[in-house]
């Protein structure tokens, strides 16, 4: 382990050596080692996140430690050199592929990792279904949409909703962007979608909240996932686009937008039953923030290089 003196962090960090020293004496430090009256700190420790950025905010105990660690990452990569460009939209572009494979494959879609890039290029793979090359396309689509409406400053509404909907279910022209007209079930899981003629209403009042929700940022994105796929207002395209606006949320916080793994859908589906059996969240919240972090810890590695 290599560390560095009060003064050094200090330095790095921007403020002055008696608030490192109290963040030393607070336990806001981990792996500080104290010689005498001096500390010796780890030399890849993040500055810890100013308190005052989470006043207003409601924080449950089980989630502080998680979510000081992500804006503790978040802060740091602000701090630093942002990526050029060019290297900028190579990541997006490695993310947009796997983001689509991922989330397409988790509904059913076959195409394979390399197939999907190649759907994306136009290609068409021999022996897979129009149905699994639209549906590339349509989540392709509709993630730019996403990105845009982040650029925008546009924010969640119903009708936004729909719209991305639209481009998911691009294959589906009478259903793509209208709320479903008959009662679904979800195969496998314990929760029950309310009729159609609760959506609306139910749809209206999940964005409503919106408003005056006073959660952290990662816990309010996945509540409001777990709602989402609750009320399943779509006749298909429902995980898609919720996943899809999951990120928008993120991404609106200013937090990368994750990529839930195809090989982890088995967790993926086992936090909506611990949601609507036992009422518990912290399953889907931690899974998000655990993906979040995963992100942020990718960007902090490539610009260390």
């Amino acid at each position: 382990m290599q560390y560095i003196t009060v003064k050094q962090a200090s330095e790095r960090w921007g403020i002055s050596d008696r608030r490192v020293r109290v963040l030393c004496v607070e336990g806001r430090i981990q792996g500080v080692v104290r010689k005498g009256r001096s500390y010796l700190i780890p030399k890849d420790t993040l500055k810890p996140i100013d308190g005052r950025s989470l006043r207003g905010k409601k924080i449950p105990e089980q989630y502080a430690v998680l979510f000081m660690s992500i804006d503790e990452m978040k802060a740091e990569l602000d701090r630093r050199h942002p990526l050029t460009s060019g290297e900028l939209k190579r990541l997006q572009d490695e993310f947009l592929v796997e983001f689509t494979y991922n989330s397409n494959a988790i509904e059913g879609n076959t195409l394979t990792l390399q197939e999907t890039a190649l759907a994306l290029e136009g290609v068409t793979i021999d022996q897979k279904p129009l149905k699994d090359h639209l549906e590339a396309v349509g989540h392709r689509d509709a993630f730019l949409y996403v990105r845009l409406l982040f650029r925008d400053k546009v924010p969640i509404s119903e009708r936004v909703i729909c719209e991305i909907h639209s481009l998911v279910l691009m294959n589906r022209p009478e259903d793509k962007g209208v709320y479903r007209r008959i009662p679904v079930k979800i195969i496998g899981a314990h929760h029950q979608p309310p009729q159609p003629y609760l959506v609306p209403v139910q749809m209206e009042q999940l964005i409503a909240d919106l408003s005056h929700d006073n959660r952290h940022a990662i816990e309010m994105a996945a509540l409001f996932h777990l709602n989402f796929e609750g009320i399943h207002p779509f006749i298909d395209g429902n995980g898609r686009t919720g996943r899809l606006i999951l990120n928008l949320m993120l991404m609106q916080a200013g937090y990368p937008p994750i990529d839930v793994k195809f090989a982890d859908r088995r967790k993926y589906y086992a936090c909506f039953d611990s949601y609507y059996q036992d009422n518990d969240p912290s399953s889907m919240v931690n899974m998000v923030g655990q993906y979040v972090k995963e992100r942020l810890s990718q960007y902090l590695s490539l610009l260390q290089n």
